[in-house]
């Protein structure tokens, strides 16, 4: 068993390897996560986000608008996945006298 471990976590390291040397360099200007556009020709959501976070929500703070306004929701289910978590441990681990 530990040998069948051994081998499949030696493919996935060369799998890593092997995307890894498809991203694009560090600081590359031309990287798509440093684009405006989409392919299709639509603005990206971090840029719309940084033009329009102040517009929006009349708040300074670009990163509370992202987090409070445009991904409210997201933010909530992920409160809730973690408060959900955290009252499992709490009954699965209690000891009880």
């Amino acid at each position: 068993m530990r040998t069948i471990n051994l081998i499949l976590l030696s493919l996935f390291l060369v799998v890593l390897l092997y995307a890894v040397t498809w991203l694009p360099s560090r600081g590359d200007a031309g990287a798509p996560m440093h684009r405006e556009r989409s392919p299709a020709g639509t603005e990206v959501a971090g840029t719309h986000y940084i033009r329009s976070a102040y517009r929006d929500a009349a708040t300074p703070n670009m990163v509370t608008v992202t987090l409070a306004d445009y991904r409210g929701f997201d933010t909530l289910g992920e409160t809730l996945v973690v408060l959900t978590a955290g009252i499992a441990c709490f009954l699965i681990l209690r000891r009880r006298s």
